[in-house]
């Protein structure tokens, strides 16, 4: 991340009801699936190996150094094993190749696109294990259960890894603007997920407010997951702080959650999540010890389960039930 997020008012939205349809027949009914929770211990294992990928590249993962490219590798060989298809597309910033990889899993409507991504790229002083190791990292493992599952959701789900996030955008911003307008226009909504595991860790999700038509549809289904497990949430105006900013330009609905970087906690804030009033909800933000040793746990497996919690329950995954199962 980028820059400073503005803090709004506490959110505690209603629980999505799941959506219920019966069949002509009145045989079965069909509702919406709920999401699996997703192991935190799997999505350490994907941070842990960003750790030992920065290790052997000169302690980081920047745009233009190895450990960048290889952690592209990395990520893009889980999912080829998983049955995504996939692809590295690259872009030049300052004379230096960057990459984005894009992961689509077959089925669902291609002319309607459900999107998440995070940026997979580090400062050059540090190994980016939260910033932004653990998006990416539960980005990852959401993907790969989508997979496991052999989910058949209504939507066409499509997932991202940015580089260069961190010299001002560049691989999310190349690729919108670089999508033919027809393709852009089968994007419906983009998710991003930057920093999820900070140690001081906060529970904002994105405000929807001056966003395009359509986002306060995420901002309801990420609050409710959280309120599902009584964490309360805040509202955050993240601006161009990170990669949804171009999605958001061009006019498609965004969303998403963040666990704060360089702001201090305040009292109010500890009353609702605990930790440590006075202290930067990530102390290592942007430094060398930014290592899977900066990582709070709970705060990454809450996080990375309402990523799960919102695409299954807005890309119109469904299940059938056999009738009078469904009270």
């Amino acid at each position: 991340m980028k820059i400073r997020a503005t803090v709004g008012s506490v959110a505690l939205a209603s629980t999505l009801v799941l959506g219920v349809l019966t069949t002509p027949s009145g045989a079965a009914t069909v509702e919406v699936a709920a999401a699996p929770t997703i192991p935190v211990s799997a999505v350490q294992e994907h941070l842990n190996q960003f750790q030992r990928i920065a290790t052997a590249n000169g302690g980081n993962r920047a745009h233009g150094r190895p450990g960048f490219k290889a952690s592209v590798d990395h990520v893009k060989a889980k999912l080829d094993a998983a049955g995504y298809q996939t692809k590295v597309l690259e872009f030049t910033n300052w004379g230096t190749k960057g990459y984005n990889l894009i992961a689509d899993w077959p089925g669902g409507d291609e002319n309607n696109v459900l999107m998440a991504g995070g940026h997979l790229d580090s400062v050059g002083s540090g190994p980016g294990i939260n910033d932004n190791g653990s998006g990416s990292a539960g980005l990852l493992e959401v993907a790969l259960t989508v997979s496991k599952q052999q989910l058949k959701p209504k939507q066409h789900l499509r997932f991202g890894w940015w580089g260069a996030e961190e010299l001002g955008l560049v691989g999310s911003t190349n690729y919108v603007r670089t999508l033919p307008a027809t393709e852009k226009s089968k994007i419906k909504g983009y998710l991003n997920f930057d920093m999820t595991g900070s140690p001081n860790p906060a529970y904002f999700v994105y405000d929807s407010q001056g966003q395009p038509s359509g986002s306060a549809k995420f901002q309801a289904s990420l609050e409710s997951y959280f309120k599902s497990i009584n964490v309360p949430t805040e509202t955050v105006k993240v601006g161009g702080r990170s990669d949804h900013a171009a999605f958001a330009d061009a006019g498609i609905p965004t969303g998403g959650t963040f666990s704060g970087a360089e702001v201090r906690k305040t009292a109010a804030q500890v009353q609702k999540w605990g930790g440590q009033a006075g202290v930067a909800f990530d102390r290592c933000y942007h430094q060398s010890c930014d290592t899977t040793s900066n990582i709070n746990a709970q705060s990454l497996e809450r996080h990375t389960n309402a990523i799960a919690h919102t695409i299954w329950t807005l890309s119109g995954t469904t299940r059938t039930v056999p009738a009078g199962a469904v009270g």
